[in-house]
């Protein structure tokens, strides 16, 4: 025997069973820890190891040995002096670095390679090279994204370019509302992030696209600026040709195309991938239609088992790589109009793989044995052998050693030569490092079983007899039956090199005692089994299916024959979950019987039967004849009744089964149970949720915690309700154990300057496990050599006194009741209270930026000062006077917050032309420090705010009075006022005209030219410095400006003829009318739809009346760029409206209709850029009045700006002929609303306004 090794025995099929298990000894053999042995790396981090730059970083080593191996680190091949760096420390008994980043530091600064190395006084073991990295987050470059203009069918695509993460991000689509975007054939992300359209359609045009990365250890998701499309099209969009059309893009007017190749580009393309990885090949490309992708390998079929299409089939994924993959895809795109096709050729490498890694090797004294090391990989990896991590050409020379390539040679070996040894197999592609070690021990044979097993096997069932032995020289071991014959081995019998002995099938007479003995040179070690051959369980006769009326009897029969030495179990189950047996039923040896079945007894029956060692089970149906369902569809549903009669059973330490009798469902089917729990130690009296259960099960095992005096109550749901509790069931106490967990949420915070209060959170009633629960609070400077102290406390709080300010402390709260501690609690780290700074910014510098903003500068105070955590840097500023004679200020104080690595920052929203006083100071988390010398500096001019109002009077129909306020913040000296105005009428509007009055004026008359028309005016006052915001307001609509025509009744094009059927289409004709009012007379030409005329035995009894409204805008604050709304237009029925305005807002502002009824109901609606700008209220009350606000979605409505419509009371007619009662036109502002009619419909374009009489 020349070493420890064992070979993996040949296993049939029959075997394939075992194979793993076997698999998993081989591996483990191991020398048992009492014995000297070289260090054994156990665990070590990943190699490309990346960590989150938010918490501290953890490098795993550790490693076991004989005597205990020590550990040491080297940083990028560099010894790394862990003593010298205080965030650095290394676990007790372990190798794991922490690096802890409490008190400050940078991660990136411990970026790089690390190698751990254990040591003992046999040898050295090495982990592999471990590249630390730290996660990395970047932020989206700045862009501006303009639109893109595209033809419609033309291919396109757009760019993600995601930042360059560490690790990826992942990469998807959705529009700026965060709705995902579409995806299918012809529309898909690509494997790059860009998104793909093969061709685009109008409809692309409806969202906008934005890139979205996902960062894996922040949690962070960045969005790409969006981007918007706008398809250029030959014909206009029209839905119903759409779907008439069999061609869509016939319809359209787009030329049908062949497929070209968006990526990859051009007709090939290569590829490399590594051996075990996953392959991913992609082709997407355009055409219309949108084209089909095929693919294809050369020369054979693709991969079986392997592939996977994905992303519509435009990416094809081969899974775990190897050479026999290499070769040429090609993918196939194709449509009506032809096809192309792409070639990649793809080269399989690999990084090197084990072959034959080298395993530790235990020889005795004078023995031979061998390493070896067999990798394999493209190209072929090189090895490297080293000895206690220094490369064996570097080693003292060792006579009974000889290194031949892949393999090392050990002849005659002696104590004192045991080594650790490292192969290194490397390409350009990776390494693979292995330690093994050489062990030269002088062992007698040891048995590492228990001894007099006993093994229960069911007839003609595989079974294993364990005998794990270890010696060196490695001993041969014998396996024998009832003390005598020859050794067990071939026929039933397979003894493998591990110490089993495998039957094949266990008989009857296989039954006795084995002994195993295991001999070498040095003496022999025994042990026996016994084993036992048992009849299996067999379901002789088993329930059948069945269909009973309600009412009956039905038995299932569960007939069951076992061996006779084994405890017998028979359960039944309904519909898979255990059943209870209740009052109506009876469980018997051979079956069950079901007393006056109902049909919720219908379902599935199993009986099963089982053992210690085995288990069968049959199943039947039970159909139950229910009433039929007319004659319950009409019962009324309630809630169901509660549950009752409660049982609890099977009772264990941390489990108990809890049964109950379901109560009545009341012609609704329970949906649910909630199992609840009453303790009355902690909280008596008080219910707790335990768990819950579907509706079809009437038992469940509850898991228990120890130390609690359970009182168990079920609760029934359906769909209507709960049920009320049931009765409560019998106490169950579980016996005491020591507490499993430690409480949570441990801080250590200052409440004083001179003391620390540690907090937790309480264990609470199932945590606390045993009595007299109690928390073991310890405590001690950050500092390895600083003592522990120590209070054993009852409340979740403890204060310690007499500490220097704000130092940090190791915290640590462990629990114990009187079974015991729970185990060692992970240490906090806090700190002791804080006191306010000592000094205060000094150098503070003010440069005035406007007349709004200004610069700060300051020096930033000494870090011992701060006697705490620096929070801030606070500027307190208030506003002293104003520079303009007699105006009062408030002279609140306010302040601006900056981070504490900050020396600098902007101070905003000052009032201009003011006098100001600033001052410093530095906070930490007791308060502010001092305050620095008081800075006192004036703000410039600005422009005024709007005047407080304008008042608009109209005392007759030649002149309109206006009366304004001056500003409320003039913010510097008033040099006048700007009045522009315009009149309009309907959607006409004059030209404008400009008056400029003296900062005095605060009256103007204007003398109207034109009676009818109404007038918007925009005011707004200057300084030097320019003109201020601007208010806008509209002269109301005149009384009566148009009068009863009793002969024929105007409506507007979108009326409907009350006296036909059917609506007539109406012409718009140009004609001559005449406006006579107590004024003047004007003849006015304008373009009115056709009036429609009522049949005379109607038009006799109808009266139409044109009523005075609120004006359509009644005032509408404009913004500083001169953008705002106009032309609020409202068309009401009963129960809906639409709505439209006019605006000169920049293209894509979305706006927000808000609407309010007469009884305070108040709703806001946004609405996407469309042009027109429209939307449709539904679902409005008949009859009511409604307030109506339109503005942009980033603003906010002023509180006058809105119009009032009223729905119709909803009557119609009887007949088509009906008599039209009540009917009237109000007109809002010019707008046209129409209330009251019996039915409107939207014409193409709103209708001209009628000319007044």
């Amino acid at each position: 025997m020349s070493k420890m090794v064992l070979h993996r025995p040949h296993l049939t099929c029959a075997g394939i069973a075992f194979a793993l298990y076997f698999q998993h000894l081989v591996s483990a053999i191991e020398v048992p820890l009492d014995l000297p042995q070289p260090p054994t790396i156990t665990k070590q981090s990943v190699k490309d190891y990346i960590v989150d730059p938010r918490d501290n970083i953890f490098i795993e080593c550790e490693a076991k040995g004989n005597p205990v191996p020590t550990f040491s680190w080297t940083r990028n091949g560099k010894f790394f002096n862990v003593a010298k760096d205080p965030k650095v420390s290394m676990r007790r008994r372990s190798g794991t670095l922490v690096i802890d980043f409490h008190s400050g530091g940078r991660p990136e600064d411990y970026e790089g390679e690390y190698q751990c190395f254990a040591r003992n006084d046999y040898g050295t073991a090495l982990s592999s090279k471990i590249h630390l990295q730290v996660s990395k987050s970047p932020l989206w470059p700045k862009e501006k994204v303009d639109v893109i203009e595209v033809d419609e069918g033309a291919p396109l695509s757009l760019q993600c370019n995601p930042p360059p993460g560490l690790p990826s991000p992942v990469i998807f689509w959705m529009s700026s509302s965060m709705e995902p975007i579409h995806q299918d054939k012809r529309v898909s992300q690509g494997q790059n992030g860009d998104l793909y359209f093969s061709n685009v359609m109008l409809q692309d045009a409806q969202t906008d696209y934005s890139c979205n990365a996902r960062f894996h250890f922040t949690h962070t998701i960045q969005q790409k600026n969006p981007y918007t499309l706008k398809v250029k099209t030959k014909k206009p969009h029209n839905e119903t040709s759409l779907r008439n059309h069999t061609d869509m893009y016939s319809a359209r007017g787009v030329t049908e195309t062949t497929p070209s190749f968006m990526y990859p580009y051009g007709t090939s393309s290569s590829q490399m991938v590594l051996r075990g990885v996953d392959l991913l090949l992609e082709c997407i490309a355009s055409g219309v239609p949108a084209p089909d992708i095929m693919w294809y390998k050369k020369g054979g079929e693709l991969p079986a088992g392997k592939t996977k299409l994905e992303n519509f089939n435009k990416a094809l994924r081969i899974s775990n790589v190897s050479e026999e993959d290499s070769g040429e895809y090609f993918c196939l795109a194709s449509n009506k109009m032809g096809s192309i096709r792409h070639t990649i050729s793809v080269r399989v490498k690999a990084a090197p793989y084990w072959l034959d890694e080298p395993q530790n090797l235990i020889l005795a004294p004078g023995e031979d044995g061998r390493l070896v090391c067999r990798a394999n990989g493209n190209p072929k990896p090189a090895i490297q052998w080293l000895v206690n991590g220094e490369p064996i050409e570097a080693s003292p020379p060792n006579p009974s050693r000889e290194v031949a390539g892949d393999t090392i040679v050990f002849r005659d070996t002696q104590i004192g030569s045991s080594a650790v040894y490292q192969c290194n197999a490397s390409n350009e592609h990776g390494y693979l490092l292995a330690n093994a070690f050489v062990s030269v021990l002088d062992v007698p044979p040891r048995i590492l079983a228990p001894r007099n097993q006993l093994i229960k096997v069911i007839q003609y069932n595989r079974t294993r007899l364990d005998c794990p032995f270890f010696g060196s020289p490695i001993p041969t071991l014998r396996w024998f039956k009832n003390g005598q014959g020859n050794t067990l081995d071939g026929g039933n019998y397979k003894a493998h090199e591990n110490g089993s002995l495998e039957m094949n099938m266990a008989r009857k007479e296989d039954q006795g005692i084995y002994t195993c003995v295991a001999t070498n040179i040095l003496g022999k070690a025994e042990a026996q089994v016994r084993l036992e051959v048992k009849d299996p369980t067999r379901i002789v006769r088993g329930p059948e299916d069945q269909v009973v009326k309600r009412g009956s009897m039905p038995r299932l029969h569960c007939r069951v024959k076992h061996d006779p030495t084994l405890k017998l179990t028979v359960t039944w189950l309904k519909d898979d979950a255990p059943l209870y047996i209740g009052n109506r039923m009876k469980k018997e040896d051979d079956g069950l019987t079901i007393y006056g079945v109902a049909e919720k007894d219908q379902g599935d029956y199993t009986c099963v039967a089982s053992t210690e060692l085995d288990k069968d089970s049959a199943k039947a149906y039970l159909t139950v004849l229910a009433v039929p369902a007319n004659r319950l569809r009409d019962l009324p549903k309630e809630r169901p009744d509660r549950p009752r009669d409660l049982e609890l059973t099977d009772l264990a330490e941390r489990s108990v089964r809890l049964t109950w009798i379901p109560g009545d469902d009341n012609n609704s089917p329970i949906t649910d149970y909630i199992v609840q729990f009453e303790e009355d130690r902690f909280q008596p009296g008080t219910w707790h949720n335990h768990s819950r259960y579907p509706g079809s099960v009437n038992s469940a095992v509850l898991s228990l915690s120890p130390y609690v005096n359970y009182q168990f109550r079920v609760i029934a749901v359906n769909d209507v309700g709960s049920s009320l509790p049931s009765v409560p069931s019998e106490r169950y106490q579980t016996n005491g154990a020591r507490p499993e967990i430690n409480p949570t949420g441990v801080q250590g915070a200052g409440t004083q300057k001179n003391n620390m209060e540690i907090t937790w959170t309480p264990l609470n009633a199932t945590q606390a496990y045993g009595p007299n629960l109690r928390y073991i609070v310890r405590w001690r400077r950050r500092d390895p050599r600083g003592s522990w102290y120590n209070e054993t406390v009852k409340t979740p709080r403890h204060v310690v006194w007499n500490t220097p300010i704000y130092v940090p402390y190791e915290i640590k709260v462990q629990a114990e009741n009187d079974f015991g501690r729970a185990p060692e609690p992970d240490t906090v780290i806090g700190y002791s209270g804080e006191d306010y700074p000592k000094a205060a910014p000094t150098d503070v510098r003010i440069r005035v930026l406007n007349s709004t903003a200004i610069a700060l500068t300051w020096t930033r105070v000494h870090l011992d000062t701060i006697q705490g955590q620096l929070k801030e840097y606070r500027a307190y500023f208030w506003r002293d006077s104003s520079l303009l004679k007699n105006l009062w200020v408030s002279k609140k104080r306010q302040y601006v917050s900056f981070p504490g690595d900050r020396n600098r920052g902007i101070v905003s929203r000052l009032f201009p032309y003011s006098n100001y006083k600033l001052e410093m100071v530095v906070t930490n988390g007791r308060g502010d420090g001092p305050r620095s010398e008081i800075k006192e500096f004036p703000t410039p001019e600005g422009v005024p705010s709007s005047p407080r109002y304008l008042r608009i009077r109209q005392p007759n129909l030649e002149s309109i009075n206006l009366e304004w306020d001056h500003p409320e913040h003039p913010n510097g000296v008033l040099t006048g006022y700007n009045l522009r105005y315009q009149a309009f009428n309907g959607s006409k509007t004059g030209r404008t005209l400009v008056e400029n009055f003296s900062p005095n004026q605060t009256r103007f008359t204007l003398q109207r030219t034109d009676p009818i028309s109404r007038y918007r005016f925009f005011l707004r006052a200057r300084t030097q410095v320019g003109d201020g915001e601007t208010i806008v307001e509209e002269s109301p609509a005149l009384l009566n400006e148009a009068t009863p025509t009793p002969a024929a009744t105007w409506l507007p094009p979108t009326a409907v003829d009350l006296a036909s059927p059917t609506a007539t289409p109406t012409t718009p004709t140009t004609t001559t009318t005449t406006t006579t009012t107590t004024a003047t007379t004007t003849d006015t030409t304008t373009t009115t739809p056709a009036a429609t005329t009522l049949p005379a035995t109607t038009a006799a009894s109808t009266t139409t009346t044109t009523e005075r409204a609120p004006a359509a805008t009644t005032k509408q604050e404009l913004d500083t760029n001169g953008s705002s709304i106009w032309d609020i237009r409202a068309l009401a029925n009963s129960n809906w409206a639409n709505i439209t305005w006019s605006h000169n807002y920049s293209a894509g502002t979305d706006f927000v209709v808000k609407y309010i009824t007469s009884n305070k109901t108040e709703k806001s609606i946004p609405v996407k850029a469309q042009t027109p700008s429209s939307v449709q209220l539904a679902n409005l009350t008949p009859g009511m009045v409604y307030k109506l606000w339109v503005f942009p979605i980033w603003s906010s409505p002023s509180e006058h700006s809105y119009i009032t419509f009223t729905t119709s009371s909803g009557e119609r007619g009887s007949s088509p002929g009906a008599r039209v009662r009540g009917m009237s036109l109000r007109v809002h502002g010019g707008t046209g609303v129409v209330v009251g009619g019996d039915r409107a419909r939207r014409s193409p374009r709103p209708p001209a306004r009628p000319c007044p009489g």
